[in-house]
């Protein structure tokens, strides 16, 4: 997968060099060509999007995203953990080149920086044990007695805001953290994107828990690039849209998604 999809990028490379443009004109491009390399934020904490496996490395879907890019410019790939709530703010500071770390594109964030994609397409669902669900199926969300669990920084978080002010919301700097909660009766439930709550079924199948069974929103994920390198912005386009035309992104998907294989990988 990764040698085609080099080759393909080949000729948008060829038209777009590193060195082509002045640090004036291409910030970004300029300190990727400088250094050599290419530091993507993320969180670790977002399976199946990224993840810190059994032995301490990072792995994903989002992990192998950000590989491809940093191959197709023949850059070494630097990944930064930190938070999910702070990812952007390194990214307006210029800690970090990208963000790729399962974020939603939203109006008020791509107020502060441009994206890319999208590479996936999610919505909210909600994750609680089966008598919670029912419950909520009559009473809805929206009662001060609930608890819910969300990621700190996230549109998870700001859905609770919106649609259940009355509930009592704890943010988490992790999808697990939040999950321990859920598990051990802290919270009622947990909000996030539904690739996430599919996932977390799958790796405890005997807690009876149990999901929303349609989607609650609709939200694209997609690559996030500093503002004011458009030549930055322009080259990572080029690179998702031949991701796709590829089939790369999809066999991502796939291997991500579908397959439960690397959940072995897991503490």
């Amino acid at each position: 997968m990764r040698r085609a999809f080099l080759k393909l990028l080949i000729g948008l490379m060829a038209v777009l060099p590193l060195t082509a443009a002045s640090s004036d004109q291409a910030p970004v491009i300029s300190r990727i060509s400088e250094s050599g390399t290419l530091r993507v934020g993320m969180s670790a904490g977002q399976p199946p999007f990224n993840v810190t496996s059994r032995d301490g490395k990072i792995i994903g879907l989002d992990v192998d995203l950000a590989g491809l890019l940093a191959s197709a410019l023949g850059v070494e790939l630097k990944i930064v953990e930190m938070p999910f709530a702070d990812l952007l703010t390194a990214l307006e500071s210029g800690d970090v080149d990208l963000v790729i770390s399962g974020l939603t594109a939203t109006l008020q964030r791509n107020m502060r920086a441009a994206f890319v994609g999208p590479y996936h397409i999610t919505g909210k669902s909600i994750l609680a044990r089966s008598e919670t669900i029912a419950a909520l199926q009559s009473d809805g969300l929206n009662k001060g007695d609930l608890k819910i669990a969300a990621l700190r920084g996230s549109t998870s978080e700001d859905f609770v805001k919106l649609r259940a002010p009355e509930a009592q919301l704890t943010v988490t700097d992790t999808y697990d953290t939040a999950i321990d909660l859920l598990l051990a009766d802290k919270v009622d439930l947990f909000v996030a994107d539904a690739s996430i709550i599919q996932l977390s079924q799958l790796r405890w199948p005997d807690a009876g828990l149990v999901s929303s069974r349609k989607p609650l929103t609709i939200e694209p994920i997609g690559v996030a690039v500093p503002a004011g390198d458009p030549l930055m912005l322009n080259l990572v386009e080029n690179y998702v849209d031949a991701l796709i035309a590829s089939g790369a992104l999809e066999r991502l998907r796939k291997k991500w998604f579908e397959s439960g294989a690397w959940l072995m990988q897991l503490p």
